[in-house]
């Protein structure tokens, strides 16, 4: 399947509610917390070109995920990794999500990535890019993160913690990576698109 995947740009926010239906969907069927965004959260995030969106060959949607600072940026998180069903386990979603680690690195070079997730496929792909399940305690301590939680299902859980644990999986990518071409050499960050 022949793809585009590149930074999300201001003319993309006409995807953000067909995004959102997506994000409620997809937590009803997986029955795991996702929290939920709003139209207006991810057209912010394509305007300040903090996201990477994907189409299939005929043009249509086919992924996003977006990126968010914490801490004065010493926190990056990857968030709302979402390939549309249909279309799944074809290998998409690790296009997606290696294009967006180019995109974080190249645009916070010395913060800590991280990402929470229930989803086995997103840990499996953050381990292969060299990130490590840690526990909340090594995560942001903002309050603008962790009340993101609160549209999910298992918020609860996590206050009950003292935000020190939920359903979620911590994983943090530390390392300072100057050299990103070797990971990914597809991705051109200077005008946003992935080769097909």
């Amino acid at each position: 399947m022949m793809t585009e995947v590149r930074m999300a740009k201001a003319f993309d926010a006409k995807y953000a509610d067909q995004l959102v239906d997506w994000y409620r969907e997809s937590a009803k069927q997986r029955g795991t917390g996702i929290a939920n965004r709003s139209a207006e959260y991810l057209k912010k995030k394509m305007e300040k070109e903090d996201a990477i969106i994907a189409f299939d060959e005929n043009g249509d949607l086919a992924g996003f995920v977006y990126i968010e600072t914490f801490d004065d940026q010493k926190f990056v998180v990857n968030s709302g990794l979402i390939i549309r069903p249909d279309i799944r386990s074809g290998g998409l979603g690790k296009k997606v999500k290696l294009a967006v680690f180019d995109l974080t690195r190249s645009k916070y070079p010395n913060s800590k990535v991280f990402s929470i997730t229930t989803s086995l496929a997103v840990m499996r792909m953050n381990t292969e890019l060299g990130y490590r399940p840690v526990t909340f305690s090594e995560l942001t301590t903002s309050d603008d993160f962790w009340n993101g939680c609160k549209s999910c299902k298992n918020f609860e859980i996590l206050t009950e913690n003292q935000r020190k644990m939920c359903l979620c999986t911590g994983l943090v990518y530390d390392k300072l990576d100057k050299n990103l071409e070797a990971k990914n050499p597809t991705l051109n960050l200077e005008d946003g698109k992935q080769q097909r």
